[in-house]
């Protein structure tokens, strides 16, 4: 039995030794819905303007290894710069997945290893791409779960520059081959990369922070394959990673032998879906009030909506998405007060709710002025643990009220396959051709048969709007 010195060299080591007979059925499939949610979110993410700024960006730089960019066709980066412009366009509309601690696990991962994949000389597997991408979650979710302060909604750095940085440094070492000290070696290079300011919350920035991350745990496991080393104990130290969670308490991962079972992080705690483009919490607001305004119309089938006299939400505290008059897409992506009035006065709330024309509704805006939040103690600010609570006052003195203590996409209620298939074939299919989309299905669902899982960057580029040598865009919703 080999004794680890350090929590960093157990990391090391499992990051090295962990192969494909460690994968159970289960990892597998959870993990190939994460991947096609991911793309697809991508793909509808290479629309919107903070994707082209960030693609004008990554065109000033040129190397000899080149990685697709996804929904442009002939457009390649160097694959720093993929994984950049990849992963923005992953997290442009919050889109993506959520876990559990708080993080968007898939986002900091998936661009970073496509991108790897596609320069590298022998293409690897879709059976080693999903062995990196467990090894990336693995390492996000080992360290999130050494602090308690990590459970709960952030409320100083955005968790996944921080976990997400060193999670793509473990996947892409992965994918590399990198030894155990070599392994040691990119966290420790990936953690002076790491951190963001939730301060740049619901503005055009965040989305920067996926596209970092990933580029970043890519650079941290190159350099490291080139042999630039850094502390070899990141993540014992208290000014190592402990710096990002003052209750920080690591344990060492267990010895891997090849034929011995290993139990994934991901079997445990299954992973959140959006249904819309917002923040998570925005999903439990939007499933209250639509149930709330379907009591509404059940008592009062002909009511106009402008009788609503007063709204009062119950919802955790937490003041970054606590924004009761958003100007922007992004805020409103982030504001309790806004997705509530959309499902209030839509039944729903959907991609085209964050459009300039649905945002300038004058019954939206008159709507707005009404809601009013409260904090009750036992909302937790928890994704694992909050609710929401809303009650309609009229004008006329009836009252309704509802409330959603388990959205449906939430892990606790995973979305369907047939649903999270649907959702990936609406967003894709606003920007590849129909038989791309059913292509990258078809690749993801048979993935660890796959031998070349490049091939998923040539179907990632396959536009449906192209007129000779010219491709065109929409604007995002």
């Amino acid at each position: 039995m080999v004794v680890f010195q350090s929590v960093t060299e157990s990391f090391g080591a499992a990051i090295s030794s962990l192969n494909a007979a460690h994968l159970t059925d289960g990892v597998i499939r959870r993990s190939k819905r994460m991947m096609l949610d991911t793309l697809g979110v991508g793909l509808l993410g290479s629309s919107t303007p903070v994707f082209n700024v960030a693609l004008e960006h990554s065109k000033r730089f040129q190397a000899q290894e080149n990685s697709s960019v996804w929904g442009r066709p002939g457009s390649f980066l160097p694959p720093y710069y993929a994984a950049f412009v990849n992963g923005v366009a992953v997290h442009s509309m919050d889109f993506d997945d959520t876990w559990h601690p708080a993080t968007h696990p898939s986002g900091a991962l998936l661009p970073a290893l496509l991108a790897l994949a596609e320069s590298l000389p022998t293409k690897p597997s879709g059976l080693e791409l999903l062995l990196a991408f467990n090894v990336g979650l693995e390492v996000q979710g080992r360290l999130m779960r050494f602090s308690k302060e990590a459970h709960n909604i952030p409320k100083r750095f955005h968790p996944p520059t921080v976990v997400g940085v060193m999670g793509s440094a473990a996947a892409t070492a992965k994918l590399l081959g990198l030894s155990p000290a070599q392994s040691m070696a990119a966290l420790a290079i990936a953690c002076s990369s790491a951190g963001a300011p939730m301060a740049n919350a619901a503005t055009q920035t965040k989305p920067l922070h996926l596209g970092n991350a990933g580029k970043w745990g890519l650079e941290a496991s190159q350099l490291a394959l080139l042999g630039l080393e850094g502390n070899k104990q990141i993540l014992d130290l208290e000014s190592g990673f402990r710096i990002f969670y003052q209750d920080y308490i690591p344990h060492h991962l267990a010895e891997v032998s090849p034929t011995s079972q290993y139990r994934w992080v991901l079997e445990d705690q299954d992973i959140a879906f959006k249904r819309f483009p917002a923040h998570l919490g925005m999903h439990w607001v939007a499933d209250a009030s639509a149930k709330v305004r379907a009591k509404i119309l059940a008592n009062e089938p002909n009511v106009d909506l402008n009788q609503i006299k007063r709204i009062t939400l119950r919802v955790p505290l937490s003041r970054y998405i606590d924004c009761p008059l958003p100007v922007t897409e992004h805020q409103a992506r982030h504001s309790f007060q806004f997705n509530c009035c959309s499902a209030l006065l839509d039944g729903e709330v959907t991609v085209d709710s964050f459009s300039s024309k649905r945002m300038n509704r004058k019954a939206l805006r008159e709507l707005l002025l009404k809601v009013h939040l409260e904090n009750p103690q036992d909302n937790q600010a928890s994704f694992d643990k909050m609710y929401c609570e809303i009650m309609v006052e009229m004008d006329q003195g009836e009252t309704y009220t509802a409330r959603c203590n388990t959205f449906y996409g939430h892990w606790r209620n995973p979305l369907s396959q047939q649903h999270l298939v649907r959702k990936f074939k609406t967003n894709a299919s606003t920007v590849l051709t129909t038989d791309a989309v059913d292509g990258i299905v078809q690749i993801i669902d048979s993935l660890e048969t796959i031998p070349d899982c490049s091939l998923l960057g040539s179907y990632m580029q396959f536009h449906k709007h192209i007129h000779g040598d010219e491709a065109y865009y929409s604007a995002s919703a």
